[in-house]
């Protein structure tokens, strides 16, 4: 083999190296941008469902609170009225009891048993949910961050890097900026339940 043909090919070959890196440098910060994205994704999706998931529990377990509270003021209502052995109020406990059966009726017709722990499962499901997904996306980005940085730093593919200008990516930098893409304060903090 005769060295111009020889060089021709190392030239080659490096132009294709080089090309390859470029390349593999764009497709990181492209993917590094989409994982930020995500998290932002992720932070708009826990600041609005977490809240209607709270306010949906807190508003079954009171329909489940007034329920109990009821059987509950009926049943007091009868022992006590059956301990005094009189009349007027023994027949108001059997009218407290009577009013409140329709309602009982109604009630384990349309929903035989009581929900209050499901919907908590439900919402505790999906604090789960939600902070796996936060989680995942985080490592998205640090891992992709870590990958793109440590081909800045290295031989040879930081001559590649120098040369095009890229430069170390600090990873996660939440909130972004840009309108619809930008995650508020509010939205990045946890929430808190109080049922």
């Amino acid at each position: 083999m005769n060295f111009p043909l020889l060089l021709l090919v190392v030239a080659v070959i490096i132009f294709f190296y080089v090309v390859s890196l470029y390349n593999w440098f764009q497709t990181a910060l492209t993917r590094i941008t989409a994982s930020i994205q995500d998290i932002g994704n992720q932070l708009k999706r826990q600041a609005s469902l977490i809240p209607n998931l709270e306010k949906s529990a807190k508003g079954y377990l009171k329909h489940e609170k007034g329920i109990y509270e009821a059987i509950v003021s009926a049943r007091k209502a009868v022992e006590k009225a059956s301990g005094s052995k009189d009349i007027s109020k023994i027949e108001a406990a059997s009218d407290a009891v009577s009013s409140l059966v329709p309602k009982l009726q109604i009630l384990v017709e349309s929903n035989p048993e009581m929900k209050g722990v499901e919907v908590i499962n439900k919402l505790m499901d999906e604090l789960r949910d939600t902070a796996d997904k936060l989680m995942y996306a985080r490592r998205v980005v640090i891992d992709l961050t870590a990958d793109f940085n440590a081909k800045v730093v290295t031989v040879p593919s930081n001559f590649v890097a120098m040369i095009f200008g890229f430069k170390m990516q600090k990873g996660l930098a939440t909130p972004t900026e840009g309108g619809h893409l930008e995650v508020s304060e509010a939205e990045t903090r946890e929430p808190k339940i109080d049922l």
